[in-house]
């Protein structure tokens, strides 16, 4: 069974519909446009429940087999929160809203969930209750922790959950599973260095946190270098350093942002009191203050076996075998799908959307668009797996 012919007439709409979602962004929590219009297409489409406000802007959609629950449901989750990112596609359909961007084809994703509910209200070819599941906040703010807080699972109850996310490293409409371990867990760092502020001609009179900041820098490396098994998978980045405002001024104080990530508990504890330590100690020993904060984030995403084989099963269905891929490695970025799966049996899936260009931007980048030929492959992909789980009879 490939893509979905009903599906595949209707490619144009989807298009449209991803286009307008990647003119308008909105980050975490402030999906308001986005919540409003995937609700009016829901009902439109006339699937059967439409619940709004869930995590502030999170939509869930039921739609109902032809024969009724039968006790039996699945979940299907996709994201919908845009980046603080300014674009430079330079595309006719790019960002409105400086600034803001869907670099990583969340646009794309609550796109294809649409498409999938299109479909599945319109055939209800299948026994049993889907729930389509329109996160926000997934960048940085656990969107998914708090629909779980808020009585996800409780509220709608189901055998399982999944989720899939485009990948541009992979061949486009090529689909990429593992079992076990898929994305990292994550954590904020927050490092916050006072010492005293002086001319840049007399640093005799003053305590530079930013040799400070440097030195911290240069010894956080040692962590995952020297003290992480290096069987073990660990990342320890600082991404941000803002001090000073002039050339000839030792400044106050040094902030430093950087971010941890690891799979195994054990690995994050050891990352997480390294940085205290080091961070603490290096600022005591040049007789400055510093406060710092380990902010653990998401856990690692991590997918049922079976769950899995279930997912291997309809992404084969719709592109075939030799597109459907095993990971040999989990990749480092994370994912707050993490914490549904945390509650429920399920299974994370990438969907290749690879152009074949050379230097092809990976979401997250400035140039990074979600290629719209996925669309109708994902649509039937989330399509597939319902009807083959939720099997008439």
């Amino acid at each position: 069974m490939p893509i979905i012919n009903r599906i595949a007439a209707y490619a144009d709409d989807l298009t449209a519909w991803r286009r307008d979602f990647h003119e308008h962004p909105e980050l975490g929590f402030e999906e308001v446009r986005t919540s409003k219009i995937v609700a009016e297409k829901l009902r439109e489409f006339g699937v059967d429940e439409v619940v709004t406000g869930i995590a502030k802007t999170g939509v869930i959609g039921v739609i109902h087999g032809k024969h009724g629950g039968q006790g039996r449901a699945i979940g299907l989750r996709a994201d919908m929160d845009a980046l603080p990112i300014l674009e430079e596609t330079g595309l006719p359909y790019a960002s409105k809203t400086p600034g803001k961007m869907h670099a990583c084809g969340h646009d794309g994703h609550t796109t294809m969930l649409l498409g999938a509910a299109r479909y599945l209200a319109e055939t209800r070819n299948f026994d049993g209750t889907v729930y389509l599941i329109f996160q926000p906040a997934e960048e940085g703010l656990g969107g998914g922790r708090e629909m779980v807080k808020e009585g996800l699972f409780s509220r709608y109850e189901m055998e399982r959950v999944y989720g899939m996310h485009n990948w541009p490293g992979i061949p486009e409409g090529v689909f990429a599973w593992r079992e076990g371990p898929v994305m990292a867990a994550a954590a904020q760092i927050d490092i916050c260095i006072t010492g005293r502020g002086a001319h840049g001609a007399q640093p005799h009179n003053g305590n530079d946190p930013i040799v400070i900041a440097s030195q911290i820098v240069t010894a956080l490396q040692t962590i995952v270098a020297r003290r992480v098994d290096p069987n073990l998978p660990a990342v320890l980045t600082i991404g941000q350093i803002v001090a000073g405002d002039t050339y000839n001024v030792i400044p106050q104080q040094a902030r430093m942002k950087g971010t941890a990530r690891w799979f195994q508990p054990k690995v994050g504890d050891q990352l997480e009191h390294g940085v205290l330590r080091l961070v603490r100690g290096i600022a005591e020993s040049f007789g400055a203050s510093v406060e710092v904060e380990f902010r653990r984030t998401y856990p690692a995403t991590v997918n049922d076996a079976e769950a899995t084989t279930l997912a291997r099963r309809a992404a084969e269905a719709v592109a075939g075998a030799n597109a459907v891929r095993h990971m040999d490695q989990p990749t480092m970025g994370s994912e707050d799908f993490s914490f549904m799966l945390n509650e429920k049996s399920g299974c994370y899936i990438m969907l290749g959307g690879g152009r074949g260009r050379e230097n092809e931007p990976m979401v997250h980048h400035p140039a990074y668009d979600f290629n719209d030929s996925l669309l109708p492959i994902g649509a039937s992909y989330w399509a597939t797996l319902v009807e083959q789980q939720l099997a008439k009879g």
